[in-house]
């Protein structure tokens, strides 16, 4: 582990005066570099695929903000689509997919050891990445968690309630589980792909494992990333995980040890003090500033920013939004969430 990066020391448990800070989505439509580079692309999806334009978009904000952490440019829908599953985007609505709804759909879906001819772009993108990145800065891979890949899968789109894949684990259990099971054995070879091409952190967001409760959160969020993170951990034991059950609320409490991921995000809406006493004692956290402050900003924006810096000084903390930064937010808010995180 490169304990020279203030991510890296972080992850690797050391709590710094100054916590290092990325934002998820930080690479996107609020900034004006990117909807250049992306109406360069044609279109999302051709952007994704494009390692060098991927790379750019990838670099925007770190040239921009001097971010400690990078975050791949792609999206956790490209797992699904190497799988088989058509995939596309309709503006304004956004991700459609071919609906995976019976045993004979899932079936027919690719082996997941074959993901890797269609994501062979994405590797190349790490590569570009892992070499013109400043030296401080971090680099992140990451994937869809299981539940919130079958989710879409199933559905065909994003839901309200994630309804159709809680109907299909209810009426045909079997055939959700080797769902869950083939998308997990995909990413695995997925994030190991991008460790090998140069990731030194890899991330797992599981944006739906609110709509789980009781039991059901164990068995299809967090046993499901606990066995992607055993996998990463026997090949790659100097990779930390990042693990984002978004919502997961009191679940969150437990889910580092039980998953052994070396990082939980947290979403905002759990308080930083709670987290802090509750999460925190298990490890590293990343969080949780609400993203909505990077288009009010104000005095507010700087006051709950160093709330939750405060809130988890005691321990190792990732400076974060609770969620993906807004396409309307404020460039300029986001200068000043970083000077209120470094300079207090």
């Amino acid at each position: 582990m490169n304990h020279t990066k203030t991510l890296m020391r972080t992850l690797a448990g050391e709590t710094l005066d100054i916590p290092p800070v990325w934002m998820m989505r930080q690479a996107g439509r609020y900034l004006p570099e990117y909807r250049a580079t992306r109406a360069k692309a044609g279109d999302f999806l051709s952007l994704c695929y494009n390692p060098e334009l991927a790379a750019e978009v990838t670099l925007q904000p770190i040239r921009r903000y001097g971010f400690d952490a990078a975050i791949l440019f792609a999206d956790i829908l490209l797992v699904p689509q190497a799988l088989g599953a058509d995939l596309w985007f309709v503006a304004g609505e956004g991700p459609r997919l071919s609906p995976v709804t019976t045993a004979d759909d899932i079936a027919r879906l690719r082996p997941a050891d074959e993901v890797h001819e269609t994501l062979q772009p994405i590797y190349e993108t790490v590569r570009i990445l892992s070499a013109e990145l400043p030296v401080e800065t971090t680099l992140i891979g990451f994937a869809g968690a299981p539940w919130t890949v079958a989710t879409y899968m199933v559905a065909g789109r994003g839901t309200p309630d994630q309804g159709p894949a809680h109907a299909l684990r209810a009426e045909n259990p079997a055939a959700f589980d080797a769902l869950i099971a083939l998308i997990t054995d995909a990413t695995i070879d997925y994030l190991a792909r991008q460790i090998d091409a140069g990731a030194e952190v890899v991330k797992l967001f599981d944006s739906w494992a609110g709509s789980l409760t009781g039991p059901d959160f164990n068995r299809y969020s967090l046993e499901p990333i606990r066995n992607i993170t055993q996998a990463i951990k026997t090949r790659y034991p100097h990779v930390p995980v990042i693990a984002f059950p978004r919502e997961a609320g009191k679940n969150y409490v437990g889910f580092a040890q039980a998953t052994g991921a070396d990082c939980v995000a947290l979403d905002n809406s759990v308080d930083a003090e709670w987290a802090a006493e509750k999460v925190q004692i298990d490890g590293c956290v990343q969080g949780n500033l609400a993203p909505r402050h990077m288009v009010t900003g104000g005095q507010e924006l700087i006051d709950e920013t160093r709330r939750i810096v405060k809130a988890f000084s005691g321990g190792p903390h990732i400076f974060n939004l609770g969620h993906g930064i807004t396409p309307d937010a404020d460039p300029d808010n986001v200068q000043r969430m970083l000077d209120a995180v470094r300079q207090g």
